[in-house]
């Protein structure tokens, strides 16, 4: 474990008990820092806090019950956090569902479901948040996607919301600098994670060539919740191995 880079941080992460959360979590606690897993997965939740806990030590992870959508859920979280650990330096806004239709075709139930947890529930956090961050500062993360930087065909619901991550947080990178709390947005591109394993993905359209490992979008989350990108808020910061960066499909003439 190399205990250094957020040594002594207390994170808040949401949707972090599979995927790139629970990777999110294994990384910034290999770092030093002690980290609060907010989830309705319960089982898994609590199986990722005590591998943790083994790994770095007993008083290093927790889980807490967290339904994003809900206000009361988020302050009960964030309550739970501070008690146990006596403060909140970070907030990764990492829960997000993925939906698919057009304006034509999306099922308006499946709209407003994606909007709730995917931007609502990036808003609550925050508000849950602040003042548990405003004496001594802090750093918000806030999971979009590179369908937050670009149009993404028949994803109306997904991509609305994500851009709306991107436009909450550079507002409140405006209101929230006076209290010393920086707010970015990650982009995430193609990662591959348990839930996308099985998918038949072509990555022409990336310069790379590839998908990212979970654990590089993870390095980028450690940086931003340490003090080396403390002089750094309201970027929207794309890891899509160049994928929007422009046409890469299109041939030289």
């Amino acid at each position: 474990m190399s205990a250094d880079r957020v040594e002594g941080k207390v994170v808040l992460i949401s949707g972090a008990a599979r995927g790139m959360g629970a990777s999110h979590a294994r990384v910034l606690a290999a770092h030093g820092a002690r980290v609060v897993i907010g989830d309705l997965l319960e089982e898994e939740g609590r199986a990722l806090a005590a591998e943790i806990g083994a790994i770095a030590g007993d008083d290093v992870a927790l889980f807490v019950p967290l339904d994003v959508t809900d206000h009361a859920s988020w302050t009960a979280a964030v309550a739970a956090t501070v008690d146990r650990f006596g403060r909140l330096d970070v907030l990764v806004n990492n829960a997000g569902i993925f939906t698919r239709g057009s304006v034509e075709d999306a099922d308006v139930d499946e709209w407003r479901r994606t909007i709730d947890i995917d931007l609502t529930g990036n808003f609550l956090g925050m508000k849950a948040a602040v003042p548990a961050m405003k004496a001594e500062g802090g750093s918000i993360i806030n999971i979009s996607s590179i369908a937050g930087l670009v149009g993404f065909k028949n994803r109306a619901a997904y991509a609305a919301a994500k851009w709306g991550v991107q436009g909450l947080t550079k507002t409140s990178a405006l209101d929230l600098g006076p209290y010393g709390i920086r707010v970015n947005s990650v982009h995430p591109g193609s990662v591959r994670t348990p839930l996308t394993a099985d998918l038949e993905r072509g990555f022409g359209q990336i310069p790379l060539g590839r998908d990212a490992d979970v654990t590089e979008i993870s390095d980028l989350i450690l940086y931003l919740a340490s003090d080396e990108s403390r002089f750094m808020t309201g970027a929207s910061l794309a890891i899509d191995g160049g994928e929007t960066a422009g046409n890469h499909l299109r041939e030289d003439a």
